[in-house]
């Protein structure tokens, strides 16, 4: 099939980037595959479209970009800001997608999920045309073992230009990254078997003990962004580049309430005899692991969650009155975040005279958007929104207050939570409060986060081995023995 484009679309930029942006573009805008890992905040949507228009002025007839289903009206709204482009959008409705695959379009915003359902046709997309392809918040192929992770790898070659873009590309952990960059490059720089790279770079739980293995780790992980550097851009906040208010961190310690405490011995007292009895998986991250250790988890957040007969007040609830009480009073807004949508629903009842509003999973994007609408405009003072539904795509700079009520076990979701009030337009400190409950599983959780930034910051290159070792600790394996009360 012949397809005509028109060449004489506008390239032009209605902004001008700012010069980090426009040194990325000029490192990247010409190689088969790059990465654009710049922390969250610094704008890689702009970088990532002054590459498209420069694609589409040199030879390559269509872009497409994948994004997450949360962000293709984000995207749409972008194109908007800076370009004169229309995308087109491909969807799950396949009917519609029709007329896409047999027109001469410029510029497709489509999501994983698309992409994959659409795999064989966009096959035969990909065979009449040079298509270039732009992956934002690529870590959702992070694990090799999916089936959507497959059939990326399955289409990689077919894309004559490839770049993948997120902030956090360790996600969670070192070999978080692997999957990401194979996709471009088929194994070149980080090797082709995935099992091999992630046994090398794994955060395991014996680094305290097996010090030759933390050695073997740190120069494992020490060497990955120099594999990758020749075709990756990578700035952080606290690179100079930009000026921002300061984040501050605030751990505050809370004791449990009497039946709080009572639940949560029962529990770990289940849990320890579980693991004495042979069950070591408690100590790593199994899905079976996770699911175990987020009981205690749900008890330090709100006995509630497992037990609805609970009717105490927990201290971190008190806590968090206090907290809001202040920040209010002083006129400013403020997110609190939890992982637990029953949580989420409770406090925005709750404080709903505050003018609360939230954000969870289980909302449509019409009340998701009413939400964000009333709380940056100030109708609301408060949000109350679950990471894994709010982590991305927005900016709330409108506030400068994050309150984590309680934090899972992923490090990327920690780290973007924080960082919707942290980034351009923001002109005041952001605080960052982490509510721990004394003695509890909140500190190991808290502990294990910080060895995985540590690491992350080591595999992206923001770190030399020399920082990592004067900051790494590998304690949390002994922590969370002492939480069970396990012997060594």
């Amino acid at each position: 099939m012949s397809v005509i484009y028109d060449e004489l679309f506008d390239s032009t930029a209605k902004f001008e980037a700012f010069k980090y942006q426009k040194e990325a573009v000029d490192a990247i805008k010409n190689l088969e595959y790059g990465a654009i890992f710049h922390e969250q905040g610094l704008g890689k949507t702009k970088i990532a479209i002054d590459i498209l228009l420069h694609w589409l002025s040199n030879g390559i007839d269509t872009v497409i970009i994948v994004t997450k289903k949360t962000l293709v009206l984000n995207w749409i709204s972008e194109f908007g800001n800076h370009t004169t482009l229309s995308p087109d959008l491909l969807s799950s409705k396949r009917g519609d997608n029709f007329y896409i695959f047999n027109s001469p379009v410029r510029v497709i915003i489509t999501n994983f999920e698309t992409v994959s359902s659409e795999k064989e046709r966009l096959k035969l997309f990909l065979q009449t045309r040079n298509v270039g392809i732009i992956i934002d918040e690529s870590t959702k192929i992070k694990n090799p073992e999916t089936k959507l992770t497959k059939d990326f790898f399955e289409l990689s070659s077919l894309f004559v230009r490839r770049i993948i873009m997120t902030g956090t590309p360790v996600a969670n952990r070192p070999y978080d990254i692997w999957a990401q960059i194979f996709f471009l490059d088929k194994g070149k720089s980080l090797g082709e078997d995935f099992k091999t790279f992630k046994t090398d770079c794994d955060l395991s739980n014996d680094l305290e003990e097996d010090k030759n293995k933390a050695l073997s780790f740190e120069a494992n992980v020490s060497s990955i962004f120099n594999k990758i550097k020749e075709f990756t851009v990578r700035e952080t906040k606290n690179s100079g580049i930009i000026s921002l208010p300061q984040k501050i961190y605030h751990s505050i310690s809370v004791p449990f309430e009497r039946v709080q405490k009572n639940m949560y011995e029962t529990v770990r007292t289940e849990m320890q005899l579980s693991v004495q009895k042979g069950d070591t998986t408690i100590l790593d991250e199994s899905p079976e692991a996770i699911k175990r250790l987020l009981r205690l988890v749900q008890i330090t957040s709100n006995p509630a969650l497992i037990d609805e007969a609970y009717s105490c007040v927990s201290a971190k609830e008190i806590q968090l009155d206090i907290l809001l009480k202040d920040i209010l009073s002083a006129g400013e807004s403020v997110i609190v975040w939890s992982i637990f949508t029953d949580n989420i629903d409770y406090f925005t009842s709750k404080y709903r005279s505050f003018g609360a509003v939230k954000i969870t999973g289980k909302m449509n994007m019409v009340d998701r958007d009413k939400s964000v609408r009333l709380f940056k405009s100030g109708t609301a003072s408060i949000l109350f929104a679950t990471p894994q539904s709010a982590k991305e795509g927005l900016t709330l700079t409108n506030a400068n207050h994050a309150i984590f009520y309680d934090r899972g076990f992923n490090l990327d979701d920690y780290l973007q939570a924080q960082d919707r009030i942290h980034r351009f337009s923001q002109t005041k400190d952001c605080h960052i409060y982490n509510l721990l409950v004394k003695d509890s599983i909140d500190y190991w959780i808290d502990m294990l986060l910080f060895a995985k930034q540590q690491a992350a910051f080591l595999a992206q290159g923001d770190n030399n081995i020399s920082v990592y070792r004067a900051n790494a600790d590998y304690s949390y394996s002994h922590l969370i023995r002492n939480i069970l009360n396990i012997s060594e």
